[in-house]
């Protein structure tokens, strides 16, 4: 069922859930609505767009934002600490991937 479509009650627990307008996400971060339209063109984030065309946003999409609004405020420009963000998520994903291969080859050791 698509996001949009979906029941709201019933996503209020879903990291991925486009809950948030421009408007609120940005004040949620203490950004501007600009800073999230770059972060955007980046690709970092890809906001599900409404009927009407506005921008909306999941948690998850926030976290991501607000740990490049972090480099930026350091003093990275905008397209580097996206880049950074991108990098730090896939190595997580890569690590994630690496312990439960590690404990799917020890069980499977176990069983020999």
């Amino acid at each position: 069922m698509p996001a949009e479509n979906a029941p709201v009650a019933g996503n209020l627990d879903d990291d991925d859930y486009p809950a948030y307008t421009m408007g609120r996400a940005a004040d949620v971060l203490g950004t501007t609505p600009a800073f999230l339209r770059a972060v955007g063109e980046t690709e970092l984030i890809a906001p599900l767009r409404s009927g009407g065309g506005h921008r909306r946003y999941s948690r998850r999409q926030l976290r991501a934002a607000a740990r490049a609004r972090e480099l930026v405020d350091q003093g990275t420009p905008v397209e580097a600490a996206c880049r950074i963000v991108s990098l730090e998520d896939q190595l997580d994903d890569a690590l994630r991937l690496s312990r439960e291969l590690r404990r799917k080859l020890d069980e499977d050791g176990a069983n020999i």
